[in-house]
């Protein structure tokens, strides 16, 4: 039995095969895609988390300390971590609060004599021993809350001391140690330096720390004070005031 075939039949059969294989060829490329951002390897030191002043090494993914500043000559440029409240001077952050957190209390803002400028800092510790540690302390950090976990700091190569001005509120207030440097970890800092115990007066007074001989290409941790209850069982009040490495 022979079967007729209505008119224009083909022609539609012909069309439709057409636009599906038109339709698969489209589908490829995107279906392809997919297929390999999917399965591409992803890599966790891509884009490493770092501060906005570090650079990444030509052809490395090891970050680099950014570098201070140098005079025209070449020479060290002083270099602030704390020169006045809000100053663009300023470099670190005091994020890094250790010991008995809650014995402390600090302002980057106070007007109560201040050694230069307009503002100093004024830093409380109670002695109380609120999280059971028995002393406190504050880091000045870059990158903020940066305890070598993540990539930062300054290259402050050059730097021959590390000056602050300090005064007790009433005179005889002792800090334990100050430093810089000293943070650990995966990314730690290329050295540490510090003096203490250091006894306060009630007038302002300039402290050095010499840095000479020391490895300076890499410092996150740029200045960092301890109290102890056991040295200070009634509690301090002391200032800090144009802390610059120099």
């Amino acid at each position: 039995m022979s079967t007729t075939k209505k008119p224009g039949t083909s022609k539609r059969r012909s069309e439709a095969v057409s636009k599906k294989i038109q339709a698969l060829w489209l589908a490829v490329p995107l279906g392809l895609t997919f297929f390999f951002q999917g399965c591409a390897p992803r890599s966790e030191t891509t884009e490493p988390s770092v501060s906005s002043d570090v650079e990444l090494e030509k052809g490395s993914e090891i970050p680099k300390s950014a570098p201070a500043i140098k005079n025209a000559d070449g020479s060290f440029k002083p270099f602030y971590v704390y020169l006045d409240s809000g100053s663009p001077e300023n470099h670190y952050d005091p994020s890094g609060w250790m010991g008995d957190p809650g014995d402390l209390s600090m302002s980057q803002e106070s007007t109560t004599a201040p050694h230069g400028g307009s503002t100093s800092i004024k830093i409380g510790y109670t002695a109380k021993k609120t999280q059971g540690a028995g002393w406190a302390g504050v880091y000045w950090q870059n990158p903020s809350n940066n305890w070598g976990s993540k990539a930062g700091g300054y290259d402050l190569t050059g730097a021959k001391k590390l000056t602050f001005w300090a005064r007790g509120e009433k005179g005889g207030e002792r800090i334990e140690e100050i430093k810089a440097g000293g943070i650990t970890g995966e990314y730690p800092d290329s050295d540490v330096v510090g003096i203490g115990p250091v006894l306060l007066t009630a007038e302002w007074k300039q402290y050095t720390i010499d840095l000479n001989g020391k490895d300076l290409s890499s410092i996150s941790g740029g200045f960092c004070w301890v109290a102890s209850a056991a040295s200070a069982p009634e509690g301090i009040t002391f200032y800090l005031d144009d802390i610059v490495y120099e």
